[in-house]
């Protein structure tokens, strides 16, 4: 946590930037702020000057930019993209353009706390499973430069039909997301899922990577490294490093110290490793041989797309074509489905916590979750070969800033939508050298992997029991895919599409594993200590007071008669004899639990 950060504070009715050293709660409007959110400089129904908004909102972006760019990146091999650079700019633009909807989608509608939505590696794995299929193997033409023209008909269809089989089961997987979510089923999944299901889950959704990640960092192994060391350096030795920035307030100028090295790790570190392959480009200190070692870390290879990138490109549904379903794909992302949404379930809990609000009420979580869903159906129908979900490392800045108010993941939003118009953005980013990719991919997979075995620090693992469930599952989720995918021959039944679907789901590690500590956990006798159950869900089901509904409550819109109301599991409601304070969003708007209305009302605040 930095010590000084920029914030903003009132001064003769002015808004400056200053900076706060002493992180303690401060009144506004005549009260004080609770203790929970003392250390924030804005709450989360605080609304920071617009400037604020827009600078914080970039920072956001800037902090799912890793992620955003990277899933599209590791998808264009097996959619016959590696040699078309033009058309993963045109993914890119897509995948910020759905972001940006669906991250308004959730602060409005969803969840409504501060959480930015973007492309998830849940989905990675399945899709690659399903495209490593034989009916979905790229053409061996594909892999060679000097036999693809992107601009002919053959090779368009090539990638589109891919993409489509990808649209359509996405958007299928995304329904069942959706039923679970608004039908409240998603609480009582919970009840069985405990860390020995989580652990195998997310850690196996980028151990299995490796290959991708090696091949794309061996392309140079020299660049690659240099984006790792500037990864370690900025983000671990460098972070606590303050940059003397000027600042104006108190009518006169003044320097405070600015933590960019931990705010702008990996853009610092591409950035740097882009400039080196430039030099060593123009000095030809690479090799121009396409088939010599090191020539995919020259920026020239790439350079076309940024003239053929047009400056606005507005994504729409359906623009690969109509999407086309098959079992297997379905299948596969909804395995991917399920270890999003018990991700997203935790990063609500965590956001909560570092925004100053009270924990999320079930129809919280619920509207959360179809939301997700809703926004996996619209990445589907867009055709961003990938899902959405709620961002970890946009979670984690929220802690970093102190700044945790609903509107500055609006202003992140809009953003996004504006980034995924701007065509040249995604055509720049296209022209990342692939050795620098490599090296981003070896870190952020490490980081995800580490982020699942940390959820064993709630289980007691000085248990036999324990330790047997976490090893034999991790195990099998590597060496079960491994051999599918070298005897794909073994599995026949005599159905194809039941082959399919079997083949998908075993070559898929985190299916595997998070299966077998599921029914493992819940089959093996333990107690919910030894299991890590009490202290995993020691966050309790809190009741839906007045002051709850003013964080979690829909923005202008009537909760509606209690009678009609009451039975819906995603649909805000006040406890028998609760009334909304003055002031709040919900005065004069939701009536109690009796269907009466109450009779304080106020301002709405926003």
């Amino acid at each position: 946590m930095p010590k000084c950060v920029f914030s903003c504070s009132q001064q003769r009715g002015d808004d400056v930037l200053n900076c706060d050293n002493e992180g303690q709660g401060r009144k506004k409007d005549g009260q004080s702020r609770s203790p929970s959110s003392s250390q924030l400089i804005y709450s989360i129904l605080d609304i920071p000057p617009w400037y604020l908004c827009i600078l914080m909102g970039i920072q956001h972006f800037l902090t799912a930019l890793g992620g955003l760019v990277a899933i599209p990146l590791i998808l264009a091999k097996d959619l016959c993209l590696q040699h078309d650079p033009l058309t993963q700019s045109y993914l890119i633009s897509t995948i910020f353009f759905v972001s940006g909807i669906c991250t308004l989608l959730q602060v409005f509608f969803g969840v409504r706390l501060p959480i930015l939505q973007g492309g998830t590696f849940a989905f990675v794995a399945p899709s690659l499973s399903m495209l490593s299929l034989p009916a979905w193997k790229c053409p061996e033409w594909t892999f060679n430069a000097s036999l693809v023209n992107t601009s002919s008909p053959e090779f368009t269809e090539e990638w589109q039909k891919r993409i489509r089989e990808l649209q359509g089961a996405i958007m299928v997987a995304s329904c069942v997301q959706m039923l679970v979510g608004f039908s409240g089923l998603i609480g009582f999944l919970m009840r069985f899922i405990g860390p020995l299901t989580i652990t195998p889950t997310i850690t196996l959704v980028a151990l299995p990577l490796f290959d991708s990640a090696g091949d794309s960092a061996g392309v140079h192994w020299g660049v690659a490294a240099t984006t790792i060391f500037l990864i370690v350096l900025f983000s671990q030795y460098l972070k606590n490093v303050g940059i003397p920035v000027p600042v104006y307030g108190g009518k006169k100028c003044h320097t405070s110290k600015f933590h960019l090295f931990q705010v702008f790790p990996v853009l610092l570190a591409l950035c740097l490793s882009w400039l080196l392959c430039f030099v060593l480009t123009i000095t030809n200190a690479l090799p121009t041989a396409p088939t010599a070692y090191g020539h995919l870390s020259r920026t020239d290879t790439k350079g076309n797309v940024l003239s053929q990138a047009p400056w606005f490109r507005f994504p729409y549904p359906g623009q690969w074509g109509v999407p086309t379903i098959s079992l297997a794909g379905v299948f596969g992302i909804i395995a991917g489905v399920i270890s999003s949404m018990v991700e997203s379930v935790g990063d609500y809990y965590a956001c909560a916590r570092l925004v100053g609000a009270p924990p999320p009420p079930r129809h919280a979580v619920n509207r959360g979750i179809g939301i997700e869903g809703l926004g996996c159906l619209l990445a589907g129908a867009w055709g961003t070969g990938n899902g959405t979900t709620s961002y970890s490392e946009n979670i984690g800045a929220l802690g970093i800033t102190r700044v945790g108010s609903r509107m500055v993941m609006v202003a992140a939003g809009c953003l996004l939508l504006l980034m995924g118009v701007f065509g040249k953005i995604g055509a720049a980013f296209a022209t990342i050298p692939t050795p620098v990719i490599g090296g981003m991919f070896l870190v952020m997979f490490g980081v995800i992997t580490a982020v699942g075995i940390s959820n064993l620090q709630y289980v007691d693992m000085n248990s036999s029991r324990n330790l047997f469930i976490f090893g034999f599952s991790i195990y099998c989720g590597l060496a079960i895919p491994n051999w599918v995918n070298k005897n794909p021959e073994r599995l026949h039944t005599g159905i194809l599409q039941l082959d399919q679907v079997i083949q998908v789901l075993l070559t898929t590690g985190m299916f595997v594993g998070g299966f077998l500590g599921f029914f493992l956990d819940n089959t093996i006798p333990g107690s919910p200590e030894e299991r890590g159950l009490r202290a995993w869900h020691q966050v309790q089901e809190p009741q839906e007071t007045a002051a709850t509904l003013q964080v979690y409550g829909l923005p202008c819109l009537p909760c509606g008669p209690a009678a009609r109301t009451r039975h819906l599991p995603f649909w805000p409601r006040l406890e028998a004899g609760e009334a909304p304070p003055a002031g709040s969003q919900l005065a004069g708007l939701c009536p109690d639990s009796r269907g009466d209305t109450p009779k304080a009302a106020g301002a709405t605040k926003l």
